[in-house]
């Protein structure tokens, strides 16, 4: 398919087909944003400083603070988000791949599961067991491997 003579075409289309490639992407906004958290970081302190600086006649120590604390409180939780969202990227590229995965494993497994069906529902004929030796041709050491009940004893003794 031609991209250049496609009006509906999506370069984020091509990305989103590959989990590879999705996971590249994922890391380029991811190192965006993290530069852009250390910059609002750096404003946040900056702002904060500021703020608790600026004084007005008749304040008293701690007016200044209680005036700055909705200020820090909005940064900080803007530098909460941002981390949020670095954390929901590395997120989002694992499964991506995860999906992947599973869909490529998703016909073997069904063959697996198809293969255990037909097992089950026709299992195999149980062989009959081999026919016991007759007595006259029975070995003279028969250990473990001898007879299973007292009348199978032939010219040995029972306990």
């Amino acid at each position: 398919m031609n991209s250049d003579n496609d009006p509906n075409h999506s370069p984020l289309r091509d990305v989103a087909q590959s989990p590879e490639a999705t996971a590249r992407y994922l890391a380029d906004v991811q190192r965006v944003l993290l530069d852009i958290g250390k910059n609002l970081e750096t404003l946040a302190l900056e702002i904060r400083v500021h703020c608790r600086d600026t004084h007005v006649e008749g304040d008293r120590f701690y007016d200044a603070w209680l005036r700055a604390q909705p200020v820090e409180r909005a940064f900080k939780g803007v530098l909460k988000n941002v981390e949020a969202v670095t954390k929901g990227l590395e997120k989002g590229a694992y499964k991506r791949r995860a999906h992947d995965e599973v869909v490529a494993n998703t016909a073997r497994k069904r063959k697996e599961k198809e293969l255990e069906k037909q097992r089950k529902n026709n299992p195999q004929q149980l062989q009959a067991a081999p026919n016991p030796p007759q007595q006259g041709a029975q070995s003279q050491d028969l250990g473990y491997g001898g007879p299973t009940s007292i009348y199978d004893l032939g010219n040995r003794e029972s306990a």
